[in-house]
């Protein structure tokens, strides 16, 4: 019979752990009724998880109770299915584009997730994610999530990866590699991974990799040549192409403005008394003028471009278009 009792410890440490995670405070009588044992064993339950590192806090009195509170660490979560199903749509819906600040923390999160999702479970996420549409994406190509987590597990884990491999001319390959960091420039994920065949480090653009497997083969990490994996990616990925130093002062605050721009275009700043509600960006990049008419249009704000002299003749360029466009659907409209 005792072994019986220690045996149903495990399961009912989950269960008093999922009942916790509820924010709520709970009457130690209601948990000794949930869990069919007494108040007694609830109190040494909670005694338990308090050593595994769980903040379970206890209020006195008649109303008193137990509550699970913030702690210096945060614990492993019991989730239930709906909760599950729910966080991994979300993470699987964000995870296919370069999304600003959260990117890659989404993508290690979702293959953690993943990785001990039950199958009935993976089958609703899948099923989910095919019967929905998003009405809109990031700047970027769309990548499947399974491709990010494939790739994301093997990293954490060491895992020699296999994949075809589409060039920028169209030339496809089979590479084998030794994957070190996904990296977002939020536009676009690429691979950072050491290449067998060729014996060097190289950068894949993860829209053009298909069919990636982990072999199953460890490694032990090489040392990365150039500092870290975006370092690594600004040196190879944009070397030898156009840059160019862009100036541009916002009618509206940096905060506003922060909001709609990725940071890779530069540093934001607000502008001292009596512009403070205006705001100024400057950086350097290397993304074609057009696609930076657009993002700085679409900031939804007053601008005025200082530099460089190309950004300028391509916004009066694209100004006049619209301009004509509008113009003529009005005609039309007439």
């Amino acid at each position: 019979m005792t072994g019986a009792t220690g045996a149903q410890t495990p399961i009912r440490l989950l269960q008093l752990l999922s009942l916790l995670q509820t924010p709520r405070e709970w009457p130690g009588s209601e948990l000794s009724e949930r869990l069919g044992v007494s108040r007694r064993t609830v109190r040494r339950d909670v005694d338990r998880l308090r050593d595994l590192g769980y903040p379970v806090q206890a209020s006195q009195g008649a109303l008193g109770g137990y509550r699970l509170v913030a702690g210096k660490a945060m614990p492993p979560l019991v989730l239930d299915d709906e909760e599950a199903v729910a966080i991994a749509v979300g993470l699987r819906a964000g995870a296919g584009h370069a999304v600003e600040g959260v990117e890659e923390a989404s993508v290690r999160a979702l293959a953690k997730l993943e990785q001990v999702l039950p199958a009935r479970l993976r089958h609703r996420v899948s099923a989910l994610q095919t019967a929905t549409m998003p009405l809109t994406s990031g700047d970027g190509a769309s990548i499947a999530p399974e491709t990010l987590t494939v790739m994301a597990s093997a990293a954490a884990g060491h895992e020699r990866l296999r994949f075809s491999y589409r060039s920028g001319d169209g030339t496809e390959s089979r590479r084998l590699t030794e994957p070190y960091r996904l990296v977002s420039t939020g536009r676009r994920w690429y691979l950072v991974a050491y290449d067998i065949d060729r014996e060097d480090w190289r950068t894949f653009r993860v829209d053009r990799v298909a069919e990636p497997f982990a072999t199953g083969a460890r490694f032990v990490p090489r040392e990365l040549p150039k500092g870290d994996a975006a370092e690594f990616i600004r040196q190879s990925v944009w070397r030898g192409q156009q840059s160019y130093d862009i100036d541009v002062t916002f009618a509206a605050p940096a905060e506003f403005v922060v909001a709609r721009l990725p940071s890779a275009l530069g540093t934001v700043k607000p502008l001292p008394a009596p512009h403070e509600h205006h705001c100024r960006l400057r950086g350097t990049v290397t993304d074609s003028l057009e696609w930076l008419a657009v993002r700085l249009a679409l900031t939804d704000c007053d601008f005025t471009a200082h530099g460089p002299p190309e950004l300028l003749d391509c916004l009066t360029e694209m100004g006049g278009r619209l301009t004509r466009a509008g113009a003529t659907g009005g005609g039309a409209r007439g």
